[in-house]
Formats: C-alpha cells, sequence, structure tokens
C-alpha cells in the first residue's frame, strides 16, 4: 500500500499543494514552523479523519477560510482509492471513490498509517491517555467493529456522566442510570475483549523486535490493565457479570462523585523488561526501546492482519534516535513500507537507505521536490 498523489488546500498554513511520491523514502526538509509536520498530519487526517496533534478540527483550516480539504490517492493491492475529507466550521465529510461514508467506522481503514513522532517516545512514561489512544488509534484501523463499539461507547458514556453529575442536585433518576448501565456494559465488554485480543497480538510481534534492538539481552511483556479485575481467559459473559457486579458496588460512589469512575476510558497499559516494571524502574534508553518495539510491532500486525503493509509516517524522530536505533529502524522499513520522513536536516541521516529518497523542500507553507 502507498500514496500516490496527495492534493490539500486551505489546510494549515497551506493555501494550495499537489504532490507526487515515490513509492519507497519521501523526505521533508526545512526550518521548524515551515509546515512539514502539517504533511505528515495531512496524509494521517486523511487515513484516520482524526489529527494526532489537535481534537479540534477546526484548527485545521487555513486562516480566514471556511473549508479545508484533503484527497489522495491511494494503491493498494486490490486496486487504486480516492480517499477526500472536507473540514469545515460545520464538521467533516469523508468519501472513499467519491462516494460520501455516513459512518467514520466505514471510512476508518481503507487506507492504513503509522505515525511516529517525538511524543510517541513518551508512550512509556506518559499519561494512560496517552496510551488508550495508541490501543484505539491502532485497533480501530483494522477492525471496523472495534471503531464502532468505541464510538457508541462515547456516547453512553457521556450521557451517563451528563445523567450522574445532575443525579448531584436531585435531577433525574436511577432507573435511567440503570438504563444507561446496562447499555455501557454491553459495549464496554467487548471493547475489553477486543483489547486483549489485540494486545496478545502485538505481544507476540513487539517481543521479537525488542529482541532484536536489544540485542537478545531484554524481553518485553505488554500487560492490560482494566479497571475492573477481568483476564484474557474470561469470555464476554463473565466480563459482563464482572462489569456489573462492579458498577453495582460503586453506584453511589458514582453518584456522589457525579462521573463514570471505572470502565475502557480508564484502562491503561504497563510494559515489563525482563520482568520490571519499564516505566518506573527503566532507563530513558529501555523507554525508547520499548516505543520503538511496538510502534514496529504496529506495522507487522496490520500486515499479519490486511496483507499489506501500511504506510509510515516519521515526523521528526529520526534525530531523538540514537544511531543504533535509527539504523535499526531504517532497516526494517527497508524496500517494504512506504515512509516519510520530516528532519531540519538531512546531513544527519546517513543510511543507505535515505541515499535514494524522494526529497522535497519545505519553506513558509511552499514546497519544491528537490
Amino acid at each position: 500500500m502507498y500514496i500516490k498523489t496527495l492534493q490539500i488546500r486551505q489546510f494549515r498554513n497551506y493555501h494550495q499543494s499537489e504532490l507526487t511520491f515515490d513509492e519507497k523514502i519521501n523526505v521533508f526538509i526545512g526550518e521548524n514552523a515551515q509546515g512539514k509536520t502539517n504533511v505528515i498530519e495531512a496524509i494521517y487526517f486523511l487515513a484516520l479523519a482524526k489529527s494526532h496533534r489537535t481534537t479540534k478540527d477546526k484548527e485545521l483550516i487555513g486562516w480566514g477560510n471556511e473549508f479545508s480539504r484533503i484527497q489522495g490517492d491511494i494503491v493498494k493491492k486490490s486496486g487504486p482509492l480516492t480517499l477526500d475529507v472536507i473540514i469545515s466550521t460545520k464538521g467533516k465529510k469523508v468519501k472513499l471513490n467519491g462516494l460520501e461514508q455516513r459512518r467514520l467506522s466505514d471510512y476508518v481503514g481503507a487506507a492504513n498509517v503509522v505515525m511516529f513522532a517525538p511524543e510517541d517516545l513518551n508512550l512509556v512514561k506518559g499519561s494512560p491517555q496517552v496510551r488508550r489512544r495508541f490501543i484505539d488509534m491502532e485497533l480501530g484501523q483494522i477492525s471496523k467493529t472495534y471503531l464502532h463499539q468505541l464510538g457508541l461507547y462515547q456516547k453512553i458514556l457521556l450521557h451517563r456522566n451528563h445523567l450522574l453529575k445532575g443525579l448531584q442536585i436531585k435531577k433525574g433518576s436511577l432507573d435511567m442510570l440503570d438504563i444507561l448501565t446496562d447499555q455501557l456494559i454491553e459495549v464496554a465488554a467487548t471493547i475489553i475483549k477486543k483489547r486483549f485480543s489485540f494486545l496478545m497480538q502485538l505481544q507476540k510481534w513487539a517481543e521479537g523486535v525488542h529482541h532484536d534492538i536489544s540485542r537478545g539481552k531484554e524481553r518485553l511483556e505488554i500487560i492490560y490493565k482494566p479497571t475492573i479485575n477481568v483476564s484474557d481467559e474470561m469470555d464476554l459473559s463473565k466480563i459482563k457479570e464482572e462489569l456489573y457486579e462492579s458498577y453495582k458496588i460503586k453506584k453511589q460512589r458514582e453518584v456522589a462523585r457525579g462521573v463514570t469512575l471505572f470502565g475502557p476510558h480508564r484502562d491503561d497499559l504497563g510494559f515489563l523488561v525482563n520482568g520490571n516494571d519499564v516505566q518506573t524502574y527503566g532507563s530513558q534508553g529501555q523507554q525508547r526501546t520499548t516505543a520503538l518495539a511496538l510502534k514496529l510491532a504496529e506495522i507487522e500486525l496490520i500486515h499479519s492482519e490486511i496483507g499489506e503493509y501500511p504506510i509510515l509516517l516519521l515526523d521528526d524522530v529520526l534525530s531523538e534516535l540514537d544511531d543504533y536505533r535509527q539504523s535499526h529502524l531504517l532497516k526494517t522499513i527497508q524496500q517494504r513500507v512506504q515512509t516519510f520522513v520530516t528532519t531540519t536536516n538531512i546531513d544527519g541521516l546517513d543510511h543507505e537507505t535515505l541515499h535514494n529518497a524522494a526529497v522535497f523542500r519545505v519553506e513558509q507553507g511552499t514546497i519544491i521536490k528537490s
């Protein structure tokens, strides 16, 4: 899978640009704040209909404009595919081959991307929210069911939290809370089960990658940490039972607090290296190796699921890795994965993988192919 052409209109600091890419490596060079990351963001948004930098889509629309548009031609084994996203102050529309998709879950997954940016190096030591987003974005690309269930869960959760706040001032009914709780449990159990399955698959790939990067000295283990007492061996009915009992026990506490205190929206991940919690006890090098292993494992997992490699976006991350980890990353993707790299200076990227790359110079929202 690779993206052949990209058209950007009124997106961030770009008025209008049309680009044709190399099937392998594409490097964007420019000083900071010139628009390199905006190109990467546009490709990411084209695939996932979400930004990796902001939750407010309106921020993506160029200053003084009413809408933004990103269009890309993707080449897949199954044939060519045109993706189209229009962002306006009223919302966003997504199209596949010119046909508008009513649900985002029908759109996301048509093109697959893996993003690796400096903030991803904080995947291990960052907040639980960062790790939940990691699961949701990657699992959502390969499972439309998961993406749909996640969206449904978030809607029910919003209603439930609103009701819990109302109950604090005697507004609303406990009967309605029970109804929303039952609805939440149905969806939450499916999400938890799918997360267990996904992380078991990711573990298989990440363990091998981490073993190679650490030169065989370390073993990585990924631990799913749900907020209820469940395991990957439990079926859906058992998970639902555990959720029901937990909500029953903590019902009054949630009413008092005015918020849903547990569930998939509060789950977390843990990472063990040779049995030790790398978040707490690992060195910076071990934490970065773990983050890199997870990202490279994503690539292999997506390939195993859909039969094609995803598009890889490396946003100013190579300069954050030492020579050994940088070389391992570039060696892994060589000749297999279409990759986009942003950097302020290509001189420091002395690797055979980059020698035949397509190079684009970026300056003040203008892109020129070298």
